[in-house]
Parts: C-alpha cells; sequence; structure tokens
C-alpha cells in the first residue's frame, strides 16, 4: 500500500506541474505576443498554487514536489534514503502526469518534446540563485516561523520568476517535466542536464550555509 506521504506528493506534484503548463498555455493564449503579459500569467498561478498546495498537504508529506528539497531533508536525517527515493519517484510520475493532463486540456498532443533551448551560463546561474534562494527560504521559515512556509515559498517563487535569468524552475522533477511540453514553459531535453545539475549546485550551498553559517542562534 502507498503511504498517504507518498501520494500527498504525488498528487501535489500533478496539480503543481499542471498549474506551471496550463497556466503558460493559457497565457501565450491570451498575451496576443507580449511575453512579459504571458510571464506575469504563469507567475501568479504558480505562486497561488503552491500556497494552495504546501498549506493543505504539508502536513501529510512536507509537501516537497521536488527532489532537491527531498535530498536536502535526506541529508538533514529528516528522511530515510528509502523514503527519499519514493518521494522522487512519485514526484516525477505525478508531474508528468499533470504535463500530460495540460495538454488535454488544451486539446493538444499529449507527447510533446520542447525546442525551447535555454543554457549558457546566465541561465545555470540563475537556475543555481533560484534553487539556493528556495532551499534557503524553506529551511530558515521553518526554523523561526513555521506557520509561514506555505506564503513564504509562494511569494519566493512568485519573485523568483522575475528576477532570474531562467525564470526559476528550482527543481529537478519539473524540469524533466517541462523538457515534455513544447509550449511557453517547455524546455529542451538538451538544456535539462545542465539546469539539473545547477539546481542540485544550488540546493546543497542552501543546506551548508544554514547548516553552518546560519546556525539556529543566529536566525531566533
Amino acid at each position: 500500500m502507498i503511504r498517504p506521504a507518498l501520494w500527498a506528493e504525488a498528487v501535489g506534484s500533478f496539480m503543481l506541474f499542471a498549474t506551471v503548463i496550463g497556466s503558460g498555455i493559457m497565457a501565450e493564449k491570451l498575451a496576443g505576443g507580449n511575453v512579459a503579459i504571458a510571464l506575469l500569467g504563469n507567475t501568479l498561478a504558480t505562486g497561488a498554487m503552491l500556497f494552495v498546495l504546501i498549506t493543505m498537504l504539508g502536513p501529510l508529506s512536507g509537501a516537497h514536489f521536488n527532489p532537491a528539497v527531498t535530498l536536502v531533508f535526506r541529508l538533514r536525517g529528516e528522511l530515510s534514503t528509502g523514503q527519499a527515493i519514493g518521494y522522487a519517484v512519485m514526484q516525477l510520475a505525478g508531474g508528468i502526469l499533470g504535463v500530460w493532463t495540460a495538454h488535454l486540456m488544451f486539446d493538444l498532443p499529449v507527447w510533446q518534446l520542447s525546442t525551447k533551448v535555454r543554457s549558457g551560463p546566465g541561465q545555470l546561474t540563475g537556475e543555481a540563485v533560484a534553487t539556493f534562494g528556495l532551499l534557503l527560504t524553506i529551511l530558515c521559515t521553518i526554523r523561526v516561523r513555521p506557520q509561514w512556509v506555505p506564503a513564504s515559498v509562494a511569494l519566493y517563487i512568485t519573485a523568483a520568476y522575475w528576477f532570474t535569468s531562467s525564470t526559476s524552475f528550482a527543481n529537478p522533477a519539473i524540469t524533466i517535466a517541462r523538457s515534455l511540453s513544447n509550449s511557453f514553459a517547455g524546455i529542451a531535453p538538451a538544456s535539462v542536464p545542465g539546469f539539473i545539475a545547477a539546481q542540485l549546485a544550488g540546493g546543497l550551498a542552501a543546506y551548508l550555509c544554514t547548516e553552518t553559517v546560519l546556525a539556529p542562534k543566529d536566525i531566533a
């Protein structure tokens, strides 16, 4: 039997990834070629959905929806290796189903591969910074204001869509899933390994920062 925490990760990833892709498709349709307006629509939908999902699923699984977050919590000893692997599998599986469902909702081919190349030092730096900031937000807010985690994460991602050059994927699972959508939010498969490497580097940097530089007494 699949544990409730794993179902929470799958369902949360399904809804989150469907929101990212679906809102991107809708925004592009309605923006009339204005990329800034399309990105704004994509941003607001994603931030709003994150707040809802973390609020309702956080008590069940911690509401990671992100292998980089799961990895850091494994390093902190809050998950076993088996639990972490289970989380990552359900995040990716649920997320890919969410992408395919978004395609169905908008009468698009279910199977797609993105052609949108996202590469270069600037974008990779953006992904490292985006993931560093996300994990820093989660880890520090849990310590000092745990009840504010849903709002903090939602607001951080809303901001990071705009201040990072990569528009803040900050999530290896969603990076893979977005390579399967040739839409506004897509990423070419060839760009995926670089993004994931940058995300893992940013996540590990945040873990080291909070465990060594920002000791609990420093941010209490």
